[in-house]
């Protein structure tokens, strides 16, 4: 079975517990189970709600109990439910006794905020497990889960759990039962197919999934299916299906395919049945055409689903169809095919850009075909733009523009100007081509509109425009000498084009200055002394290089621009784009140098050369290239000093513009040095509260972790170890040993309190004392154990004299009260050893007979005394004497 949560309003949620139960078993029916919601409340009786239980093939019963409560807050609940008994003779639960392991279910669940977050309800799982299997055939078995709030899901198996935080005892996979290499099992962590192919073993099986849901890439629920599995001698062989494997459609097409079953056994009859989401949504469910009897093989199905735009999802819809033969007469075996379908939003059309001085206009088609969604579920436009065109055609079913070199400049609008769609992009570059691609966005909205579960429709078709070059372009800040005060850069740039200038309106005289500013930034730039040229007419303005001398070009990078004057007004028309010089930073570490660059340049960059000094020829020397601002040179000798300079290849893209633009780099040096950490161990801890691995004592934790050296790739160097503890997860870990040898990966630490709480952490160290990240931090907390025996014998034999419980761990205190068999308090204490010797209040003896007691237990825990949530115990006392 498993748990399913409803989220109704801010606080309140409608909890169902569906189990599957053997129909013909009176001990197994339960008209009552009891719910643990999490929230401190106490347990809840809860009433099947679906009378006696929905009879299903296979001799199961499914049984719903469902229940509407108020959660106190927003928060993290584990709901959970646990009946005394599972099934008898499972296999690979604690064999041969079974059904003396408890079965429980349990359901994490997060109660969003509804104003801002949107609702959350779990996923509903529309498979039964009622499925049997044969040995030898491979069985399938897909819980076919459906989420409402379109969250995405991933599916994962664990081992059964018998109460919270507890599992089974002598669990094993299915597979290791008559392990082999015909015995294997497999669960896809994105349809939820659980594959067995093939038990090898007649019996009956447990296996159980967590099925977590993700919003926004968070993971928000667990959620537990527990599920048995009946497998029997029988000479059948399952039926097949065939039919396609995924789908993806624009919303309002038509999926329209045929699904086939057959069956290899001659003589034998076929049923065909199909579940999922697209049966399940509110608007335009899909159809499954089929006979809904048993049928001669074989027997073809159609599904049909006209999609519209309320069914675009970033997820895929699952559809699950079910073959099950007529072995057994009215059921036998069945075969199981999960067919994914995606629905896509439509793109948008007739997107269109035009140049306007310093803007460009963008405009699209309206209406949008999908901007009238149910429920609000149109989000928007986003527009995106790229330099230069990529002429890619979108694939029916890629979504999106990530990855494609566009880059968003507008993340949502709905403006519309003379009928159209429209944006004004008006951060843009004289003389530049830009490219547009349109994006409509859908998303469910929270109570105040917040947008989640966001996804994006096909891209539009590709609409570009080049802007006028009336003004200068910055075509080079190329390092030429590297010194502190001696540095020299090159300056190069491009005329206007006369043509877009318009030079009977701008008449001359024409000059160009060039402005500067250290460092890589637009601000603060001002005229360069004696770097001003100027002519009489347009075609004498040639000078269109500078070199720039006297520059600290080994400590800083350097920014320009190129002021452009007409009409010898005091006010340029107008400045070239700010660029700047490439600037090199070499950070050594052990045999490697790493080198990154940083520039800020109006071209596209798109490769960059590597250049390291040759000492024998004193030549720079080209060692790599790469697509990226960063170059790791390694396998080098530490302490020796290794000097480098980089080239950048960029464009414009611009017709009649040099092409590549090629600058350098100033010089930069560095020398490797070992300062590489070992990688962090993984730490796990173990005492007496976890399941018995190794031999420790009542009161130590037994750390034991990983040697870096053998499970870590890279550097090898570990030579000890640094454990730390602090008592508290709020504390600061503090040192509390140090381990010689990388071979030593364990340490003992016996705690002398009465308590085993704490957390731990254990770095590596290598030789030089350069120490790791801390491993994973474990937190071990106390496994209290309170119990008290019923009866004792307060005689003075020296036998059983004292009432006292019998163990008990990690208790603080208690508050014990005994009373007689008329209500009357006749002993109280709150030392958790009690040491009640008969005695009344008064110290009399008290007569032989049957007293009651009430006790609260004061648990030691990792945050502290747990008083708030002290533990209840009542019962009785016989005295005896």
């Amino acid at each position: 079975g498993e748990i399913t949560v409803r989220q109704i309003s801010a606080l309140r949620v409608e909890v169902t517990i569906t189990t599957y139960t053997k129909a013909s078993s009176v001990a197994a029916d339960r008209d009552t189970l009891e719910l643990d919601f999490g929230d401190g409340t106490p347990l809840t009786k809860v009433q099947r709600s679906n009378g006696n239980g929905q009879l299903l093939p296979n001799d199961t019963k499914r049984n719903l109990y469902r229940i509407e409560h108020n959660f106190p807050g927003l928060g993290i609940y584990k709901i959970s439910m646990t009946d005394p008994n599972r099934n008898g003779g499972v296999l690979n639960v604690n064999p041969p006794n079974s059904e003396s392991v408890p079965f429980h279910l349990e359901t994490s669940y997060t109660l969003l905020s509804s104003q801002f977050q949107g609702r959350n309800s779990t996923p509903t799982l529309l498979q039964p497990p009622i499925d049997i299997g044969c040995v030898g055939q491979q069985f399938i078995h897909n819980p076919n889960a459906f989420d409402e709030d379109g969250d995405s899901l991933s599916y994962e198996l664990i081992t059964p759990l018998q109460s919270v935080g507890l599992v089974v005892p002598n669990y094993v996979y299915p597979d290791k039962i008559n392990p082999g290499a015909n015995n294997a099992i497999f669960l896809n962590a994105v349809t939820g197919d659980f594959v067995w192919n093939a038990p090898q073993k007649a019996g009956e099986y447990n296996i159980a999934m967590y099925i977590i849901e993700y919003r926004n890439g968070v993971a928000i629920d667990t959620m537990i299916r527990d599920m048995q599995i009946l497998i029997r001698s029988c000479n059948n062989r399952p039926p097949t299906i065939k039919t396609i494997d995924e789908i993806c459609v624009v919303a309002g097409d038509t999926v329209r395919f045929d699904v086939v079953a057959n069956d290899p056994d001659v003589g034998q009859k076929v049923v065909l049945s199909a579940l999922g989401g697209p049966f399940n949504v509110a608007i335009s469910a899909a159809k499954f055409l089929v006979n809904p009897n048993y049928q001669v093989p074989p027997d073809t199905g159609r599904l049909e689903w006209r999609t519209n735009c309320e069914h675009i999802a970033d997820q895929p819809y699952l559809v699950v169809f079910k073959a099950t033969d007529n072995f057994y007469d009215t059921t036998g075996l069945a075969a199981l095919k999960t067919v994914r379908i995606r629905v896509v939003g439509p793109p948008p059309l007739e997107v269109e850009a035009k140049a306007i001085p310093n803007a460009v206009e963008v405009t699209w088609q309206n209406p949008y075909q999908c901007e009238a969604a149910a429920n609000n579920y149109f989000w928007g436009f986003s527009v995106w733009r790229k330099l230069d065109s990529n002429p890619f055609t979108p694939d029916s079913c890629q979504n999106g523009l990530v990855g494609r070199g566009y880059q968003e400049i507008e993340p949502r609008t709905t403006q519309i100007q003379n009928g159209r769609y429209f944006y004004k992009d008006i951060d843009v570059e004289r003389g530049k081509t830009y490219c547009y691609r349109i994006l409509a966005g859908f998303a469910r909205r929270s109570a105040s509109n917040q947008p989640y579960n966001y996804v994006e429709s096909l891209p539009s078709k590709e609409a570009c425009v080049q802007l006028s070059r009336d003004l200068p372009l910055l075509t080079r800040a190329s390092v030429r000498q590297t010194d502190a005060a001696n540095g020299k850069i090159d300056i190069a740039w491009t005329k206007p084009l006369a043509a877009d200038l318009d030079t009977v309106l701008n008449k001359p005289p024409y000059r160009f200055q060039v402005f500067r500013a250290a460092g890589i930034t637009a601000a603060g730039l001002t005229p360069v002394a004696g770097a001003n040229f100027s002519s009489p007419t347009f075609g004498g303005l040639s000078d269109t290089v500078f070199l720039d001398n006297n520059l600290n070009t080994l400590g800083e990078p350097y920014s320009y621009k190129i002021a452009f004057y007409v009409r010898n007004e005091a006010e340029p028309l107008g400045f070239s784009e700010v660029g700047s010089s490439v600037f090199l930073t070499v950070a050594a570490t052990d045999q490697q140098n790493n080198l990154t660059w940083q520039f800020d340049v109006s071209w596209q960059n798109s490769r960059y050369i590597i250049y390291r000094k040759n000492d024998a020829t004193g030549v720079f020397d080209s060692i790599a290239t790469t697509a990226q601002a960063l170059f790791s040179d390694q396998n080098l000798t530490n302490g020796k000093q290794y000097c480098y300079k980089i080239e950048s290849f960029g464009s414009y893209g611009i017709p009649n513009i040099v092409n590549p633009i090629r600058n350098f780099s100033q010089e930069s040096c560095g020398i490797p040095l070992d300062t590489v950490p070992p990688c962090a161990p993984t730490l796990r801890v173990y005492n007496i509260c976890q399941p018995k691995i190794y031999e420790v004592e009542d009161n130590e934790n037994l750390l034991h972790w990983t040697n870096p050296n053998q499970v870590c790739s890279g550097k090898q160097g570990a030579v000890r170890y640094q454990v730390y503890y602090a008592p508290l997860p709020s504390q600061p870990l503090q040192l509390i040993a140090s381990i010689e040898g990388a071979g030593d990966t364990t340490y003992r630490h016996l705690r002398t309190v009465g308590s085993i709480a704490g957390c731990y952490a254990v770095g590596a160290v290598d030789s030089l004392g350069n120490e790791s990240q801390k491993s994973n931090i474990v937190c071990i907390d106390n496994c209290p154990f309170y119990n008290l025996p019923n009866t004792f014998t307060p005689n003075g034999d020296g036998q059983n004299d004292v009432f006292r419980p019998y163990p008990y761990r990690f208790v603080s205190r208690v508050a014990m009260k005994i009373f007689n068999r008329w209500g009357e308090l006749v002993y109280e204490t709150a030392n958790p050893d009690l040491n009640w010797t008969g005695k009344n209040l008064t110290n009399k003896d008290l007569a032989a007979g049957v007293y009651y007691y009430i006790c609260q237990i004061f648990e030691q825990r990792l945050e502290g005394n747990n008083n708030a949530e002290a533990k209840s115990l009542s019962g009785y006392i016989e005295l005896i004497r």
